[in-house]
C-alpha cells in the first residue's frame, strides 16, 4: 500500500514539473513572437527614425545647450502619448517621459549632446560642415533616437497587452564632460526605478562588460596683475606662468600616481597679446581613474599643484568642479538578458555602396582596421574584456539602480570614438543602421524585464550585493548647481 502510494506521488511530481515546463514553454513561445512583432513595427518606422536622427544630427548642439534636439525628442514622446516632466534637476535641456503604472519600472536612458571641434560633412573624406563647428563624434544624435525608439515601442506593447508596469525615457544632457545624469540621479529621479538601459554607439555589437573609468574635473583659474609685458615687467603678474607652473608640477606628479590613472588638460584662457602680461589665465583638468577613491586623492593632488603654483609666480587661484562620475557597476544578470536579445536581433550588413563608403573611411585612419564584415557580427558574451578607458556619467545611475547597457556598429569598424570619421558616419545609413540595432535590442530586453519578475529579483540580489550593504551615494561633483555653461 504504502509503495503504491510513492508510486502515485512521484507520478503527480513528474506530471506537475512537465505542467509546469510546458507552461515555460508556451511562454517563450509567446514573447518569442512577441518580440517578433515588436522588431517589424520599429522597423516600419525607420525612414521616421533616421529623419529624427538626422536632424539632430543637423542640430550638433553642446552639453546643456541641446535646446532643439532635447525639444525634438520631447515632442516624438508628447505625440506618442508620454506625460514629459521638462527641466528637470535644474537643467533646462533635461526630461522624464513617463507612460504607464505601477512596478516593474523600467528607464532608458536618452543622450543628445554634440562635441565642439567636429564639424564634419556625411563624407568619407575630412571636410567641416559650413555652418556650424560642433558635431556628434560620439554618436549622440543616433543615442538619444534609438532610446525613444525603444520607448515608443514599449508604450504600445503596454496598451496592446494591458501590462502592468511603467517606462520612464530620461532625456539626459551634457554627457560629454557635463554629468548630467549626476545631477539628475542627485535629485532623486531614478528612484523606484527596477532596471535602467542604455547603450552607445560604436564600431562593434556587445553587451557592456567593461567598466568606466571615474572622473573628477575642473577648471582653474589664476588671477595675475597685468602690465607692458616689455617696457614694465617688473610690475605684472602673469596669470599665464601661474597655469604654466601648475602644469609642470601635476606633469612631474605622473610618475607618482597609478599606471591605470588618467590625466589631461586643455589651456583655455593664456591671455589675449603677447606684449601684456596676462591678468587672467585658465586651465581645465580631467582626472580619472578606475577606483573613484583614488580619483579623489590624485584630484586633491592637482588642487595642491594650483596652490603652489600660484604662491609661486605671485598670482592668486580659485577652481570651480565642472563634472564628476562614478565609475560602473555591472549588472552580469542583465548583461546575459541583453545579450542573448542583442544575438536575437543580429548585427549591421552594408550594401555595396556603404561598403565603398566604409573602405574609404578605413583608408585614412593610419593603422589597419578590422575587417567591415564584423559590424554583421555580435561580440561573444565570454570575449575577452579589455582595460577601461573611458568615463561615463552612466556610472552615477548604476550605483543606484541595476543598468545594463551595449554598444551598436553605428561606425565603420575600427572607427574612433570622438572622430571626424564617426560624425561622418552618424549621417549615413550606416549610422541609422546601427540605431536601429540598438532600438530593437534595447526594446527585447525590456520585455524580457515587464515579463519575468525572477529577472529583475536576480538583477537586483547581484547589484545589493556588488555594492555592499554599507554603501551610501555621494556625487563626486558635491552639491553644485548643473554647470550649465561649462562650455563656454
Amino acid at each position: 500500500m504504502i509503495n503504491s502510494i510513492k508510486l502515485i506521488f512521484s507520478l503527480l511530481i513528474v506530471f506537475a514539473s512537465g505542467t509546469v515546463q510546458a507552461q515555460k514553454k508556451k511562454e517563450a513561445s509567446g514573447l518569442s513572437g512577441l518580440k517578433q512583432q515588436a522588431v517589424k513595427d520599429i522597423d516600419s518606422r525607420y525612414l521616421q527614425y533616421k529623419d529624427i536622427a538626422l536632424a539632430i544630427w543637423e542640430h550638433a548642439e553642446l552639453g546643456y545647450k541641446e535646446v532643439k534636439s532635447s525639444a525634438l525628442l520631447q515632442k516624438v514622446l508628447l505625440e506618442n502619448g508620454f506625460t514629459v516632466e521638462a527641466g528637470v534637476a535644474g537643467i533646462p535641456t533635461a526630461f522624464v517621459a513617463t507612460y504607464g503604472s505601477g512596478q516593474p519600472v523600467i528607464g532608458i536612458l536618452a543622450e543628445f549632446d554634440a562635441l565642439p571641434g567636429l564639424s564634419q560633412q556625411a563624407i568619407p573624406e575630412k571636410l567641416p560642415a559650413q555652418g556650424r563647428s560642433a558635431g556628434h563624434g560620439c554618436g549622440h544624435n543616433l543615442f538619444g533616437t534609438a532610446s525613444v525608439a525603444a520607448g515608443i515601442e514599449l508604450k504600445q506593447l503596454i496598451d496592446q497587452y494591458k501590462w502592468k508596469g511603467t517606462i520612464k525615457v530620461y532625456g539626459t544632457p551634457a554627457e560629454e564632460g557635463g554629468s548630467g545624469k549626476v545631477y539628475m540621479v542627485r535629485e532623486g529621479l531614478f528612484k523606484g526605478v527596477d532596471a535602467v538601459i542604455h547603450w552607445h554607439p560604436g564600431d562593434e555589437n556587445a553587451v557592456w562588460l567593461e567598466g568606466a573609468l571615474a572622473n573628477k574635473s575642473a577648471k582653474f583659474r589664476f588671477y595675475g596683475t597685468a602690465s607692458h609685458a616689455s617696457s614694465a615687467p617688473d610690475k605684472g603678474r602673469s596669470a599665464l606662468d601661474g597655469v604654466e607652473a601648475m602644469n609642470n608640477m601635476v606633469n612631474m606628479m605622473r610618475e607618482h600616481i597609478p599606471s591605470s590613472a588618467r590625466i589631461h588638460y586643455v589651456i583655455t584662457q593664456g591671455g589675449k597679446a603677447p606684449n601684456v602680461v596676462p591678468e587672467f589665465a585658465e586651465v581645465y583638468y580631467y582626472s580619472r581613474h578606475p577606483n573613484r577613491e583614488v580619483v579623489k586623492d590624485i584630484f586633491d593632488r592637482i588642487a595642491k599643484a594650483a596652490e603652489g603654483a600660484a604662491l609661486g609666480t605671485g598670482t592668486r587661484t580659485d577652481h570651480e568642479i565642472v563634472g564628476g562620475t562614478h565609475d560602473i557597476l555591472l549588472n552580469k544578470a542583465l548583461a546575459e538578458v541583453m545579450h542573448k536579445n542583442m544575438v536575437m536581433v543580429g548585427g549591421v550588413h552594408y550594401s555595396a555602396e556603404e561598403q565603398e563608403f566604409a573602405r574609404k573611411l578605413q583608408a585614412g585612419f593610419g593603422f589597419a582596421a578590422p575587417p567591415v564584415s564584423e559590424a554583421g557580427i555580435i561580440k561573444p558574451y565570454d570575449r575577452p574584456l579589455s582595460e577601461s578607458i573611458g568615463s561615463t556619467d552612466v556610472g552615477d545611475v548604476s550605483w543606484n539602480v541595476p543598468t545594463v547597457g551595449m554598444a551598436a556598429a553605428t561606425w565603420v569598424p575600427g572607427t574612433p570614438a570622438h572622430s571626424w570619421q564617426a560624425v561622418a558616419c552618424g549621417g549615413t545609413e550606416i549610422g541609422t543602421k546601427g540605431m536601429m540595432v540598438a532600438a530593437k535590442a534595447m526594446t527585447l530586453t525590456a520585455i524580457d524585464l515587464f515579463n519575468d519578475p525572477a529577472m529583475l529579483k536576480k538583477a537586483m540580489i547581484e547589484f545589493e550585493l556588488a555594492r555592499g550593504e554599507n554603501f551610501q551615494y555621494t556625487p563626486l561633483l558635491g552639491d553644485r548647481k548643473p554647470a550649465l555653461n561649462y562650455r563656454d
